[in-house]
């Protein structure tokens, strides 16, 4: 069943997402721990397997699985020795002046490493472990910053987006993991080196890479072996090239090269495939549909403990929210804006730049309204909401055309986040 709505406020619950699957008693004996009812929607039904002719099946990164695909594998929880407990020691706007240039220096470092495995040369990694290092004290600093670049900033390369974004997901997970920052700067680099393989690929299968029929996923998945092979004599640590040969595996067995399972994939692989496959949901190839950010976490709960481990997929929407910084939504009272921070403990009510007003007219001067503060101490009706949250590119929705005043600051977006 799936459960729509509770008999009191999401957010005065541990359930991190608004809406979601039950599928075991474990979830039933949550639900009965906190509330008296809920509201099941009996039409909500989960997609078919897609197929293209009879007998050929098309590999899709949002594809329900069926058979073994789908069983779910139970782990005891997470255990990080000795956690590191970061706390944000500076703000936004201070922590972004200095990141718009680390992540432009990250894209040419990335260029460089492609650049020599396309002309078959070894590539020079100081440069990606140097961008690595600052990437990863940037997030730890604050890690707000680094997650509204990689969602505001432009990339004309794919490939270097999707490898940079990735591991600004996967380093604000490590930061709320607790894990130390040596472990941090091998999940970064791991996750910027993951998709080094792919160079070898046909364009054709690239373009199509959402959407793949069974001969030409053959070819697809053998990108992580390639990458590895390209790899295993630069001199990365075997953390490094752990994250490169696990990011694809998956919990239950069904992912790739190996079809290790469980406890047998090296935990910063884990979080490397978590987020590199959250961030293919919200910022796919040009000839796919992105996910938006809120779909994209309610995905992720669904799959926890089938592709990836309960806890892991739990602390992973803690780090980013169910509205992660950089998300386009929708207020309940027609105003549209852009998510600029959020707070665990409230994870429904982030802080929001409005950039419309409630006619979804543009507004002269951008404001932060930061929901948890302004429905303090309101009624039920009187609380400001996300009604929902939009695509990424949703027209009229720009947020480098602003100078932002808030109460806490006033910042010009279009120099800090460049074109």
């Amino acid at each position: 069943m799936f459960v729509s709505d509770l008999d009191r406020p999401w957010h005065q619950t541990p359930f991190p997402i608004q809406g979601f699957h039950i599928r075991s008693q474990n979830d039933v004996r949550s639900l009965v721990t906190h509330c008296k009812w809920v509201i099941i929607d009996e039409a909500e039904v989960r997609e078919a397997i897609e197929q293209t002719k009879p007998g050929k099946r098309v590999f899709s990164r949002t594809t329900k699985r069926s058979g073994h695909e789908r069983e779910s594998v139970q782990l005891p929880p997470l255990n990080i020795k000795e956690p590191v407990k970061y706390d944000t020691v500076t703000t936004m706007r201070k922590e972004l002046k200095v990141s718009r240039k680390l992540m432009m220096d990250a894209e040419a470092s990335l260029n460089q490493v492609f650049e020599a495995v396309r002309q078959h040369e070894a590539p020079d990694l100081r440069g990606v472990a140097i961008v690595t290092q600052k990437m990863v004290s940037s997030v730890v600093r604050n890690p707000d910053a680094m997650l509204w670049l990689s969602r505001t900033r432009h990339h004309d390369n794919y490939t270097y987006r999707h490898s940079l974004n990735t591991a600004v997901w996967a380093l604000v997970c490590g930061r709320q993991l607790g894990l130390n920052e040596g472990l941090l700067n091998h999940l970064g680099m791991g996750c910027l080196l993951s998709q080094v393989g792919k160079l070898d690929l046909p364009a054709r299968i690239l373009a199509n890479e959402g959407k793949l029929d069974s001969e030409d996923f053959s070819v697809y998945r053998t990108y992580v072996e390639r990458g590895v092979t390209k790899l295993a004599d630069s001199g990365l640590s075997r953390a490094v090239l752990s994250v490169v040969q696990g990011h694809r595996e998956r919990h239950n067995g069904s992912g790739f090269p190996e079809g290790v399972r469980g406890d047998r994939i090296p935990l910063l692989a884990k979080v490397a495939g978590l987020s590199e496959y959250f961030e293919t949901l919200i910022g796919p190839r040009t000839s796919a549909e992105p996910m938006t950010p809120a779909r994209a976490v309610t995905l992720l709960y669904e799959m926890r403990n089938i592709e990836f481990q309960e806890d892991l997929v739990e602390q992973f929407i803690q780090a980013i929210g169910i509205y992660p910084t950089g998300s386009l939504v929708e207020l309940n009272d027609g105003q549209r804006g852009i998510v600029v921070s959020h707070a665990p403990e409230r994870r429904l009510w982030p802080k929001v730049m409005v950039m419309t007003d409630c006619d979804r007219r543009p507004l002269k001067s951008a404001r932060i309204v930061d929901l948890a503060k302004y429905n303090e101490g309101r009624g039920a009706h009187d609380t400001l909401t996300v009604a929902e949250c939009l695509p990424h590119g949703t027209e009229g929705l720009n947020p480098e055309h602003y100078d932002v005043t808030g109460a806490e600051s006033r910042w010009n977006l279009s120099r800090i986040v460049g074109a």
